[in-house]
């Protein structure tokens, strides 16, 4: 059981942020990894739709053998995780935006938070938000647009750099501190975002959280590989694999791309 894969899915190549984490703590293990790419992004979709491809995804990772699943999407985390926890007997890890974090550490007492329209929405954004941010001002903003560029390997465009002036300039009206990065696509626009935020901001993603809670289910459930074979990564992309060639681009990893309808 412990050498079989962790799974992961996302609405696309964005949560390779998260697998990128899990393989730097993990190396032994091995991976196989879904990029819904043709249904991204999801957080545009109804709260049936997520569930029904959260699901989707789930039975394909389980099909193939996978011992733990890495929800590795915010949105599908938000609208799906405790419908698969429930109804599924491998264990699973979710993807929230860090919001505790952002909310303890802030020193201006004000925050934003760069989401998606289907995590911005979710009934489980609504309870961590309420939670940790009654005394904190909050500065949410859907980031309509940014997925699709991302996903047609626009990561450096001029659109897409403007789009994000738009949605994080008025952010720093508000004295902002941190900023919570709360899609797995959005670490890969880090270097423009620290352009237009400057210094004085802190961006806070998940992707290193999340791969410590791997290690540590995975421990507790006795499940780490303990082989000492070389680990294989085993990628997926229902649309044309170039975009999810080029972003992983990691030549340290034993791993192959593949183009497959689900």
């Amino acid at each position: 059981m412990s050498s079989k894969p962790i799974g992961l899915f996302d609405s696309g190549i964005g949560g390779t942020s998260i697998w990128k984490e899990v393989i730097k703590l993990l190396p032994n293990e091995n991976t196989i990894y879904l990029a819904d790419s043709k249904n991204a992004p999801y957080g545009e979709k109804s709260a049936e739709e997520i569930l029904a491809l959260s699901i989707k995804n789930t039975e394909l990772l389980i099909s193939k053998g996978c011992k733990l699943i890495i929800v590795a999407c915010n949105t599908a985390t938000t609208n799906a995780i405790t419908y698969l926890r429930t109804n599924y007997a491998i264990p699973f890890i979710g993807i929230e935006p860090a919001i505790k974090p952002a909310a303890l550490y802030s020193k201006t007492g004000a925050i934003g938070i760069l989401a998606t329209k289907g995590t911005l929405t979710s009934k489980l954004f609504e309870k961590t938000a309420n939670e940790y941010t009654k005394t904190i001002t909050t500065i949410k903003q859907d980031g309509e647009g940014l997925v699709p560029l991302i996903e047609a390997g626009k990561l450096n465009s001029d659109e897409l750099y403007k789009l994000l002036e738009n949605y994080l300039k008025p952010m720093l009206q508000f004295n902002i501190d941190h900023l919570v990065l709360g899609c797995t696509h959005y670490p890969y626009l880090i270097p423009q975002i620290n352009t237009i935020l400057g210094e004085g901001v802190k961006i806070i993603d998940s992707g290193e959280a999340v791969a410590k809670q791997t290690k540590t289910i995975l421990e507790k459930n006795n499940l780490l590989k303990t082989s000492s074979i070389k680990s294989t990564h085993q990628f997926y992309i229902n649309t044309k694999k170039t975009v999810l060639e080029v972003i992983l681009n990691n030549p340290n990893s034993i791993y192959t791309v593949n183009e497959l309808d689900f």
